[in-house]
């Protein structure tokens, strides 16, 4: 019977744990302020690779798109969500559209 006891009483406060902690979870590319001054119109593709890693989307019929993908969710909310999308003509960096990373108020 004692065993039972606090078997149940173990088993009930893991989950009572497991219930209140909640991750921050980080999907994508996160792209710095500092690699975003380094990023130059002109360089080559492989160049803006080495300063900004591999790019989370590569659109096979647009080989010349490049986008780079970054959300952060914390307690299953999305409190920053951003966007880099780099173009080239041929092999070099032709074009730059970022979306300012907004964040989001949470209550």
């Amino acid at each position: 019977m004692q065993k039972l006891l606090i078997s149940s009483l173990l088993s009930a406060s893991l989950l009572m744990g497991c219930s209140i902690h909640k991750l921050e979870i980080q999907q994508g590319n996160v792209v710095t302020p500092e690699m975003m001054e380094t990023l130059k119109i002109g360089m080559t593709a492989r160049q803006v690779r080495f300063i900004l890693g591999s790019p989370q989307l590569v659109d096979p019929f647009r080989k010349n798109r490049w986008d780079y993908i970054y959300r952060l969710r914390q307690e299953g909310e999305v409190i920053e969500n951003s966007r880099l999308i780099v173009y080239f003509e041929g092999d070099t960096l032709s074009r730059i559209e970022k979306d300012s990373g907004h964040k989001q108020a949470t209550p």
